[in-house]
């Protein structure tokens, strides 16, 4: 897919939306060759996703053989709205910190005082953590208005091409 093409994707207003969510489903091939796919809080910079995970998760041994990543955020409403990406995760060690988890968490209901809790218990947790930065490679919007999954589509096709010939 053509770096234009996913821009175009991504510039949509419920694509928007749901880069603002808290919550990405990540899908990687775990070390023993299997898939995985965890639930795992991320922000949007722009152009990229940016995770961050414990130094000792999993997930990052994994990463360092295949870097390559599905990811996928929707609603709980019907009709869904779904973004499903795809790309190249970079892995990137930093001591304290990072900005983005601190951001990506900070819109749950928390009050002030639960906040200064929480970011003291992070702090006082992590000496380090990983940023996992993704740049997407590929990326659908299905909000069931303009877009459909593929696989419906072909049945739209399909009925519409029975439909002229009868």
């Amino acid at each position: 897919m053509r770096s234009d093409e996913i821009t175009e994707v991504l510039q949509r207003p419920y694509s928007r939306e749901l880069l603002a969510r808290d919550l990405t489903r990540l899908g990687y091939v775990a070390k023993d060759g299997t898939p995985r796919t965890v639930p795992i809080g991320f922000t949007w910079i722009g152009t990229q996703i940016v995770l961050c995970t414990t130094k000792n998760a999993p997930k990052l041994h994994a990463l360092r053989v295949n870097p390559m990543v599905a990811l996928t955020i929707d609603t709980e409403v019907h009709p869904p709205k779904i973004l499903l990406l795809r790309g190249r995760a970079e892995l990137d060690v930093v001591d304290g910190i990072p900005e983005e988890y601190l951001t990506m968490n900070g819109t749950y209901d928390m009050s002030a005082e639960q906040r200064v809790e929480w970011e003291a218990e992070v702090r006082s947790l992590y000496d380090g953590m990983v940023r996992i930065v993704i740049t997407p490679t590929w990326a659908k919007l299905i909000d069931f208005e303009a877009t459909l999954p593929s696989a419906v589509e072909e049945l739209v096709a399909r009925r519409a091409a029975a439909a002229s010939q009868s």
